[in-house]
């Protein structure tokens, strides 16, 4: 992506374990399958141990090889279930209370909940909640999806028929995973917005995952994807599952085929890598430019370049180097500071980009800022001619699924089109994906794309004018 010092942000992942043979060592299957996700979330995380109905956790900011550090798994007993959850917060504070999972007492036994998106009718849910007497500890949507479950829990018959009442109250983005004492439990949206899938080792240990990144890192073999409305449970007696939502649609978030997901993932059917991959063949069908070589903006646009390349017949080059000990997240408070961050970050190969004409291939542009910073890099470094193509439509539009995008002020295909946007970034030419082609990368009949298109395929309770886009997960 090209906004380095202000990038979009990958919102969460989540991960679940269940060992009925209680031979493998679920805290440290965790920690792996945390490690494989740590691109959806580097602000916190956090695991719940289920050991025989008792459970132990840890979790606090920072990255996972950072909080769950030797000593602490460690502390963690055997046990035979975990759930795990990395973090970067789009609902509530940046503070250690809102650190996932989610823990909840209530009179019929203990909960352990993890969630990736963002409700759309979370402050309605939340105000209900606490005229009805709950009382908050963390500003998270997370929470409040706890409560409602909680709640359905003391009146329904098992944690299944409340978890199913509830996902009927709730809207928006959310896949789960949710630990009681005896089972393991997933779901997902009606529309799909989030990735969810689950996978099985050899020795019978079932696994639950944002992304199928995870199940390989923890040696488990893809099953399948966890399907939109479905509950997945996993016990004693096995795996089962139910619907229950009628409305489903499959209206995954076209953005986590465009930058946030791994390459190596595997997604609602769609390999991440092929995916960009197409797009960017795809977008020089649409956009063909007289140039010498191809780059690509590490690290999310690399495949997109490489389809770019070989559709053209010119060469894939490696212009742009990231500094790897720079993380994702890395921003600063002031443009000044955020343009030395790109520096930081980013630095164009002198003797590969001089005297060319390059052909940028970036993923998406957000506020343009980092894509003038990379297109005068490129120049300085000796490029004769940029000419940007984006391998995704212009994004004008906030998003309300649990993308951490900005207000329509904070983003430059709000308020210029592209000529607008060319000239902004100083480009020689710039040209954007279409929304059609961005189905057709997939071969899907549906994305969400209200970032690009401003059709929101849920109700979203305030105006896009009025939500405040600086705090939402």
């Amino acid at each position: 992506m090209s906004d380095f010092a202000y990038p979009l942000h990958e919102e969460c992942g989540v991960f679940g374990i269940y060992d009925r043979a209680g031979t493998e060592d679920v805290a440290a299957a965790a920690y792996s399958a945390l490690y494989a996700l740590q691109h959806r979330g580097q602000e916190s995380c956090g695991m719940a141990v289920n050991d025989d109905g008792v459970f132990a956790s840890h979790k606090d900011l920072g990255l996972v090889g950072e909080v769950l550090t030797p000593d602490v798994l460690a502390r963690l007993p055997h046990g035979s279930m975990a759930v795990g959850h990395v973090r970067y917060g789009t609902t509530g504070a940046r503070v250690r209370a809102n650190c996932q999972p989610i823990e909840v007492n209530h009179r019929k036994g203990r909960m352990a909940l993890a969630h990736n998106g963002n409700l759309s009718n979370a402050d309605e849910l939340r105000c209900a909640l606490e005229l009805a007497g709950a009382i908050f500890h963390t500003t998270s949507d997370t929470e409040t999806i706890a409560y409602v479950v909680t709640r359905e829990r003391l009146r329904a018959a098992s944690i299944e028929d409340a978890l199913s009442v509830a996902m009927d109250e709730i809207e928006g983005a959310y896949s789960l995973v949710l630990m009681s004492p005896q089972k393991l439990i997933c779901a997902r949206d009606p529309h799909g917005f989030r990735p969810l899938c689950y996978g099985v080792t050899e020795e019978g240990v079932y696994v639950i995952a944002s992304e199928s990144c995870a199940l390989s890192a923890v040696g488990a073999r893809f099953v399948r994807d966890v399907e939109p409305g479905e509950i997945v449970t996993i016990d004693r007696q096995g795996i089962r599952s139910r619907d229950y939502s009628m409305y489903k649609r499959h209206e995954m978030c076209s953005m986590e085929y465009i930058y946030f997901a791994r390459p190596d993932s595997d997604i609602d059917g769609c390999n991440v890598h092929a995916y960009r991959k197409e797009s960017g063949r795809l977008l020089w069908k649409e956009a063909p430019a007289e140039a010498d070589i191809v780059v690509g903006v590490p690290d999310s646009s690399l495949s997109a370049a490489m389809g770019y390349a070989e559709a053209s017949g010119l060469p894939y080059e490696m212009g742009l180097i990231k500094n790897k000990y720079i993380g994702r997240t890395f921003i600063q408070p002031s443009q000044e500071l955020r343009e030395k961050g790109v520096r930081m970050k980013l630095s164009a190969v002198r003797s590969i980009v001089r005297g060319k004409r390059v052909v940028l291939v970036d993923d998406s542009i957000v506020r343009g800022t980092t894509s003038r910073r990379i297109v005068t890099m490129l120049k300085e470094a000796g490029a004769t001619e940029v000419h940007v193509r984006i391998a995704s439509p212009p994004m004008t539009d906030p998003c309300f699924y649990g993308v951490d995008t900005s207000t329509y002020d904070e983003l430059i295909s709000a308020r210029k089109n592209p000529e607008g946007v060319c000239r902004e970034i100083g480009a020689d030419s710039l040209v954007f994906l279409s929304p059609e082609s961005l189905l057709k990368a997939g071969s899907r009949k549906e994305l969400c794309m209200a970032c690009f298109t401003g059709q929101y395929p849920t109700a979203l309770y305030q105006s896009p004018e009025e939500a405040n886009k600086d705090v939402k997960c």
